[in-house]
């Protein structure tokens, strides 16, 4: 039985360009995996690693002939690195990406492509603070969720055939307009990161002598805040619109906390630390086993369903 591409090229060989090249490989997900790379030397790395069947740090040597072409650059040079490969680019080519932030990227890209081709963007949650082909993992995606963001554009076959992509690489595919992942992703992962750097700066004024009594509270809280600055600063810049208001949110609530501890009022605090416990627990309720795909209606445009 023949895999369900024939070619398919990983743009960027970092630790998730690396892992969607390994696990596509490993798993029969396509004949031939071909990779593309700013950097010679990494090119060279990924084919004598086994990463890719072949590399190269020039589009028109990998990109032609491919059915499906992967992005996995940084946000901020994705569009520039997509403009460049397009005229190497088959008509019917089917494109997807890694992007933290769905809406620029449906803005941009599409109109990039030769006319025929397909964007339909993906966002796989997964990855680590590690950077860099050496931490590729073809197991990165098993079990992980990958949210794929169609719009009403978007052919009905091009998304079964992402879909069927991302699930050949183990994830757990959900389906959601640009606008609601942003928002979504927002609260549960870029706010999270900015609140554990914000706590990591304001170490500065901490006693001499505290890191010796760091606990394992400490270290799950502050793991996040040792990712790479300039990859977030481009996530979080990108999702700027819908990461400040729930910041500002984060920042009242702790200010509100604050106001508690300095009137000593220790009922008062009990009850705002139960009602943070129920809040999260409503919204584990709503995680992975109890999410459903959203609907995407062909006669509303993202704008109006986000």
């Amino acid at each position: 039985m023949s895999a369900p591409f024939r070619r398919v090229a990983v743009v960027g060989l970092g630790l998730l360009g690396g892992s969607v090249a390994l696990a596509a490989r490993r798993r029969g997900v396509a004949d031939e995996v071909v990779g593309l790379s700013r950097r010679r030397e990494t090119a060279e790395e990924a084919v004598r690693s086994g990463v890719v069947d072949t590399a190269a740090e020039r589009a028109e040597r990998v990109l032609p002939g491919a059915e499906l072409v992967v992005l996995a650059t940084p946000l901020d040079v994705t569009a520039e690195t997509l403009r460049g490969a397009a005229p190497h680019l088959a008509d019917d080519v089917l494109v997807t990406d890694v992007g933290s932030v769905k809406g620029c990227m449906v803005e941009q890209l599409p109109g990039l492509l030769p006319r025929g081709a397909t964007f339909v963007g993906a966002h796989p949650l997964a990855g680590s603070h590690h950077r860099g082909l050496d931490h590729a993992r073809a197991g990165l995606f098993e079990g992980a969720a990958c949210v794929v963001t169609p719009t009403a554009e978007t052919p009905p076959e091009a998304l079964a055939r992402v879909r069927a992509f991302w699930e050949g690489l183990g994830a757990r595919v959900l389906e959601r307009s640009p606008g609601r992942h942003d928002a979504e992703v927002a609260w549960v992962s870029h706010v999270p990161h900015a609140v554990a750097f914000a706590f990591a700066d304001a170490l500065a004024g901490a006693p001499g002598g505290s890191g010796a009594v760091q606990g394992s509270g400490f270290r799950d809280f502050t793991r996040i805040a040792r990712a790479d600055p300039e990859l977030w600063a481009d996530i979080l810049t990108a999702n700027r619109k819908q990461v400040a208001g729930p910041l500002l949110g984060v920042a009242e609530r702790i200010e509100a906390l604050a106001r508690l501890l300095e009137a000593g009022d220790v009922e008062a605090v009990e009850r705002f630390i139960a009602a943070a416990r129920e809040t999260l627990a409503r919204q584990d309720e709503g995680g992975p086993e109890a999410a459903a795909d959203e609907t995407i209606p062909s006669h509303r445009s993202d704008e109006d369903h986000s």
